[in-house]
């Protein structure tokens, strides 16, 4: 068995393909039609990007991503939770689910992660937690998934870092008493995902959707389509040897 026993997944464009800024952008289209001429959409729109921002800036590590951003949304908003938030999880709940068309979801997804597990590989989803549990499951069942098949799932409501930062994969290993160096990082974004490589884990870079900003460059150990990957999984080659 390789010392090497925990896998990270990335979700969007990689377990889920798809072209992320995309599909965001149709999503919160939809959560507008949604809001409708309740509030002033845009403007509830541009709250939620504020928001978001002040999760992945965020340098208070006490507080979850979810206390970050309801934070800031209240504050930039002048409404009360009682007055949104329940259309949020209104939306959450019976409309995001529907959004599937928005992606290109393959079989692949379900196979890896079944070979992975057949391989006695712990796994875990590092999708970057800015989304509440509920749309982070939803995307999940989109390839035929849940929770149970992973030993943890990241979520805005337990998470205390995002992607890019280091720290937020440091949580993902003390939440399942692994070291950085027991795991490898499956993802298809250059900077958010390779950059788990800083904390000496290693990476293999999906390419089928392939998300590079420029800067900065993390090294990558492995890199493959989606195909390739369960190839790789399978065989127990690359940075899944047996070692």
């Amino acid at each position: 068995m390789s010392t090497r026993h925990t896998i990270l997944f990335d979700l969007d464009g990689t377990l889920l393909e798809m072209h992320t800024e995309p599909f965001v952008a149709s999503y919160l289209k939809e959560l507008g039609a949604y809001i409708g001429d309740r509030y002033d959409t845009q403007k509830l729109l541009a709250l939620i990007w504020d928001a978001t921002k002040a999760m992945i800036i965020s340098k208070e590590p006490d507080k979850t991503n979810e206390q970050v951003f309801t934070e800031s949304f209240l504050r930039g908003s002048g409404l009360q939770k009682e007055q949104i938030w329940p259309l949020f999880e209104s939306f959450y709940r019976d409309v995001f689910p529907k959004l599937s068309h928005l992606t290109y979801p393959s079989p692949w997804a379900k196979r890896i992660v079944e070979e992975a597990k057949s391989q006695g590989y712990r796994t875990a989803v590092a999708t970057n937690p800015v989304f509440p549990r509920d749309a982070i499951y939803s995307r999940l069942a989109w390839i035929d998934l849940t929770p149970d098949h992973f030993d943890l799932v990241t979520v805005y409501e337990d998470s205390h870092h995002t992607k890019p930062n280091p720290g937020y994969y440091q949580e993902i290993c003390d939440q399942l008493g692994v070291t950085p160096a027991d795991c490898i990082m499956v993802g298809n974004h250059m900077q958010e995902d390779m950059v788990a490589s800083q904390l000496g884990m290693k990476t293999f870079l999906v390419t089928n959707y392939l998300e590079d900003r420029g800067e900065p460059v993390y090294p990558v150990d492995q890199r493959g389509t989606i195909e390739e990957l369960y190839q790789a999984i399978a065989a127990r080659t690359g940075v899944f040897a047996a070692v």
